[in-house]
């Protein structure tokens, strides 16, 4: 029997340009409200991801994204953000996208298509045993992503695979499958819609966790964030005041010492 996937199914509303805006995005809430509980079915294989990622982390490891289209864009965005947000350096979590940096804002013909070129691509950051590659398909059948995570898994690298079709081959070759059945899309195949929402939470969730976990959060504070603007200092300023008791003016020249919450309020303790 051919395999279906619940992403290409017909949706639950039809006849779309017959709505009122109103009511198109009243029954587009209705759809994205079902996203979260569908996340939450598959917190234990996020969870067995992050533990596995702490323990490859603490021994130098390193997360790698692969994906295409929305997928591609979504990693790269979540890597992104961990530098700026827990201070890490940027080739810790990295995002790989299909057609390379050109297809993060424009679509690269046929370069999902490639069974090979993930792994080139992953190969020039010098793999070691300690690293992680996380596939990202809706579809769950992307090449580009189905060969990279099968070459990681042949030179001995731990994979995982986020997908929105369970049973789909992503699923099935990933050492630790994340299928998210989000049901059919509000336009039937659009996958940058629900597929794509519960992608981005899955990704907050594995990124943030592990950063947590490895101690980039202190209570519930970003301390190791960049101070790469006038807003992030001054958060971090009253971080630090909080957390001291101080005055804003000494927190700051705290901070401003030191370069870092974190550091600024160690330094109080030595």
């Amino acid at each position: 029997m051919t395999y279906k996937k619940i992403t290409e199914t017909p949706s639950n509303h039809d006849h779309l340009e017959e709505m009122d805006t109103t009511t198109i995005l009243t029954k587009m809430n209705d759809e994205d409200a079902v996203i979260a509980a569908a996340v939450r079915l598959v917190i234990p294989k996020i969870t067995e991801l992050v533990d596995a990622l702490v323990t490859r982390f603490e021994k130098g490891g390193r997360l790698f994204y692969i994906g295409a289209g929305t997928s591609g864009r979504l990693g790269i965005l979540d890597a992104s953000e961990i530098p700026p947000t827990f201070g890490m350096p940027h080739e810790r979590v990295v995002g790989l996208i299909a057609g390379g940096d050109t297809a993060i804002r424009k679509a690269v013909e046929n370069a999902e298509d490639d069974t090979i070129q993930a792994w080139k691509d992953l190969m020039a950051h010098h793999l070691t045993v300690n690293d992680v590659v996380v596939g990202i398909a809706a579809s769950g059948t992307t090449p580009y992503v189905l060969g990279g995570i099968r070459d990681a898994k042949k030179n001995g690298l731990l994979t995982a695979g986020i997908t929105n079709n369970p049973g789909a081959t992503l699923a099935e070759t990933s050492d630790i499958p994340i299928a998210v059945n989000v049901g059919p899309e509000f336009v039937t195949g659009s996958t940058r819609m629900k597929s794509g929402t519960s992608q981005k939470l899955v990704l907050n969730m594995i990124s943030t966790a592990l950063m947590i976990r490895i101690g980039r959060v202190k209570g519930n504070k970003m301390v190791n964030m960049q101070l790469s603007n006038d807003k992030l200092v001054d958060r971090g300023t009253r971080y630090i005041m909080e957390d001291l008791g101080i005055g804003y003016d000494e927190a700051e020249s705290l901070l401003k010492k030191h370069g870092a919450v974190k550091k600024a309020i160690e330094s109080t303790h030595l």
